[in-house]
């Protein structure tokens, strides 16, 4: 069963709740993470963050790090240390109060890291995104700790994250209020003439004032030629145009997304068709919903939809890639995709969206995050779920 949640009120602010909630996380979390790594067998946890994937560096501090590389060393007990190779971080993860020391990382000469490696004497040690450590620090690694096992922590960390704590829900409701907002200014200023570039401008100046952090978006606009999505390009509307988008904003470091496609004028029979497919195929995925269901089990009832229609070759490699993703602290996580048998937990946090084209009108994009609950599944945005259109500059459109 899903529930539509009303963000309309979850005003977007800074900040969460008070010092003691946000201990009282962090001791949920560190509490998740050594649970986790006692299956393992781990004695100490690396969160490894490069520049694009600093999820599991942010879990574990809170903070909006911006060096190049971060690092939290984790032990099974005792304090927990963060370094970043930009100095500027130091203050803000320090003020934080998420871990017990801050330090500045050298990746040439990682000297500070080493020696706490060296006190920990561990014998198993797991990285998370182990597979995109670079080599002079996974040589520094094996140096300091010759006698230690290796591995990658990366599936250990994204089954930590998978399941959302109230706290991080309450953030993430934020980032669903961002998402309505930026459709709204999306749908707001769509008329022929304007490029494509515009668009995202507008929506990028509502949302990064209430507060967005980022903005992922892909854009495409025409008519069935439409295979897909891409940045923005001066490409300039035109009436009948389908515009097509997937928005989605970082709030407090969680992300949130929205696929939606709107049409500049009124939309013809063909766009009318695609959306009542793509809509049935949505609705299907979320009846799907419920603890203990299959990321495989949410996809293939999407594409049964597409099957029984006679548009199934669509939903093959060469026209899409997933039915949808988790959501967090990264944008894309566990992907809603025909044999991944990942199981989906109470408080799972992914969006359903069978994207892709189909010969009605072009690619096609529909879509919402939702939550597991119980008995079924909670629609995070309350954006109707219709196929816009915009008169703004075009003539015998319906209002």
């Amino acid at each position: 069963m899903a529930t539509v949640s009303d963000t309309r009120t979850a005003a977007p602010a800074p900040g969460t709740g008070s010092p003691a909630q946000d201990a009282a996380e962090r001791t949920l979390r560190h509490t998740k993470v050594r649970a986790a790594m006692a299956d393992e067998g781990l004695d100490a946890l690396l969160a490894y963050g490069p520049g694009w994937r600093r999820e599991n560096v942010r879990y574990f501090t809170d903070t909006r790090v911006a060096g190049s590389s971060s690092l939290v060393l984790f032990p099974a007990a005792g304090a927990v240390s963060a370094f970043t190779t930009r100095r500027a971080d130091l203050p803000e993860l320090a003020r934080g109060g998420w871990v017990d020391e801050a330090l500045e990382l050298d990746v040439w000469d990682p000297a500070p890291l080493v020696e706490r490696l060296h006190g920990l004497a561990p014998k198993r040690v797991g990285v998370a995104h182990l597979e995109l450590l670079p080599t002079v620090l996974a040589d520094a690694l094996h140096t300091a700790l010759p006698g230690a096992e290796l591995v990658s922590a990366t599936g250990l960390m994204d089954g930590v994250r998978l399941v959302k704590s109230d706290w991080e829900l309450a953030r993430m409701r934020r980032s669903a209020a961002v998402c309505a907002a930026g459709w709204e200014a999306f749908v707001d200023v769509l008329e022929p003439g304007l490029p494509e570039y515009r668009i995202v401008a507008e929506v990028e100046a509502r949302i990064k004032l209430l507060g967005a952090e980022d903005n992922f978006m892909l854009i495409a606009s025409g008519g069935d030629e439409v295979r897909g999505m891409t940045a923005p390009t001066p490409r300039v509307l035109a009436a009948g145009d389908m515009v097509r988008t997937e928005l989605t904003p970082q709030m407090d470091g969680y992300w949130l997304q929205i696929c939606r496609s709107a049409v500049v004028g009124e939309p013809s029979d063909g766009q009318r068709a695609s959306f009542d497919l793509f809509n049935e195929a949505v609705e299907a995925g979320m009846a799907a919903v419920r603890p203990g269901v299959t990321a495989h089990d949410v996809a293939k009832a999407q594409n049964d939809v597409f099957r029984a229609r006679g548009y199934g070759e669509y939903c093959t490699s060469q026209y899409t890639r997933v039915r949808g993703h988790g959501h967090g602290l990264h944008l894309d996580e566990t992907p809603i995709i025909e044999g991944n048998e990942t199981v989906l937990p109470q408080n799972a946090v992914f969006i359903i969206h069978p994207n892709t084209y189909t010969p009605l009108a072009g690619y096609h994009v529909l879509g919402d995050p939702v939550r597991v609950t119980q008995d079924g599944c909670e629609v995070l945005i309350p954006t109707e779920r219709r196929l816009f259109h915009s008169d703004k500059g075009t003539k015998g459109a319906a209002a």
